[in-house]
């Protein structure tokens, strides 16, 4: 297969959060220089090349980064996508294209997009004011079921379960999807990286645990403890999803696998995520180093597992907010096969994500065993000046 020979080494990510920190991270090594859109004390502040410094959502601004950048992408989904359409038609490359994050971006037409594609998702209706709730509940049946803005949610905001006898006060006021409740076995998500060329890459699933309060993953482990059929059937899916959504970056397909043995997509998201930042020290190529191989119009590289992995986020503590220091830090810094990676957040807010720590280990049961340890041992406390 032959690749360009002219690197893009100018690549401007829009949004400077921790998936921007972590892939400047893993591409210093390659010479590539970074540019970023993002407010001043955004987590890449301090790794970018240049800076502009403004909001994800100013289309002047974007447009500024694409004049100084040979490729963009962003590493979240709330940004103007009209404008990006708009520099794609003009000829810019953008990875993924904004036509897959127009797509993305509401949750209503991601599902409508699974459904035209034949690709198995939970049952679902589209509500756009409160007094359609109650007919979308009885049509789906069920105790309890799921609700999701359709524009806007992201680390579990957004999004609720509800039982259905309250279905008359909606938790949600705006257009949003109402899904059927799945009783699941386990949530898995399968990460997928495919490039230019069409070449495509996966990694080794993962199974999360979710925290039931903020809805955010507490614990990944890698690999999912799976059968051989239901690792195909979900890798397979994964494939499928992201070939008909003509994907070009690197991709998380989060799923669930019911009671049955189904695996049904839950969601997409056109960008490295929480899923898979165990890969920086578990696999022998990250979704981060993956991203700015595609971005960069590199090879890619191999997604094997070296090491099972557990990944654990650090969130801030419910106490307070503000200025703050990690207790427990260089306890857990002598532990073997302990990786901490902090975001730079400024201050600390309650399940705020400020970090991640993954651990990896020879066999998956000594991983959580040191795991669960290191999540006892580490916790946010407000920073005292000696």
């Amino acid at each position: 297969m032959e690749f360009l020979t002219q690197l893009h080494t100018k690549i401007g990510i829009i949004g400077g959060g921790q998936l921007g920190r972590m892939m400047i991270e893993e591409a210093l090594r390659l010479n590539i220089q970074f540019n970023i859109l993002d407010s001043a004390d955004c987590s890449c502040a301090s790794l970018a090349n240049q800076h502009i410094i403004g909001k994800l959502t100013d289309g002047s601004a974007i447009r500024q980064l694409a004049g100084i950048s040979d490729v963009l992408t962003y590493e979240i989904e709330h940004v103007d996508v009209q404008t990006l359409l708009e520099l794609e038609k003009e000829g810019k490359l953008i990875i993924p294209s904004p036509k897959v994050l127009q797509i993305i971006q509401d949750k209503g037409a991601q599902k409508q997009f699974f459904e035209q594609h034949q690709i198995p998702t939970a049952p679902f209706s589209l509500v756009d004011k409160p007094e359609d709730w109650p007919q979308a509940a009885v049509s789906l049946g069920g105790e309890k079921l799921v609700a999701k803005t359709r524009k806007d949610g992201y680390d579990g905001k957004g999004v609720t379960i509800f039982n259905v006898s309250t279905v008359h006060q909606p938790p949600f006021q705006v257009p949003s999807v109402i899904e059927k409740f799945i009783p699941c076995e386990k949530e898995i998500s399968v990460m997928v990286a495919r490039n230019q060329h069409g070449e495509l890459r996966t990694w080794p699933i993962v199974e999360m645990v979710f925290d039931p309060e903020a809805n955010l993953v507490t614990f990944l482990d890698c690999p999912a403890n799976l059968s051989e059929a239901i690792e195909e059937k979900a890798t397979g899916l994964a494939i499928k999803t992201i070939e008909s959504l003509q994907g070009i970056g690197v991709f998380a397909v989060e799923m669930f696998l019911t009671h049955a043995g189904e695996v049904l997509v839950n969601e997409v998201a056109p960008r490295p995520h929480n899923s898979g930042h165990h890969t920086i020290e578990a696999c022998y190529t990250s979704q981060f180093e993956q991203l700015v191989r595609i971005l960069a119009q590199l090879p890619l590289g191999s997604t094997e597992l070296i090491q099972p992995a557990v990944m654990m986020n650090l969130l801030g503590a419910n106490e307070f907010s503000g200025n703050y220091r990690l207790d427990g830090l260089s306890e857990v810094m002598q532990m073997e096969g302990v990786y901490i990676h902090l975001y730079d957040k400024k201050e600390s807010k309650p399940m705020r994500k400020m970090g991640h720590v993954t651990v990896v280990a020879n066999d998956l049961s000594s991983a959580k065993s040191k795991a669960l340890k290191v999540h006892q041992m580490l916790k946010f406390v407000p920073y005292k000046p000696l």
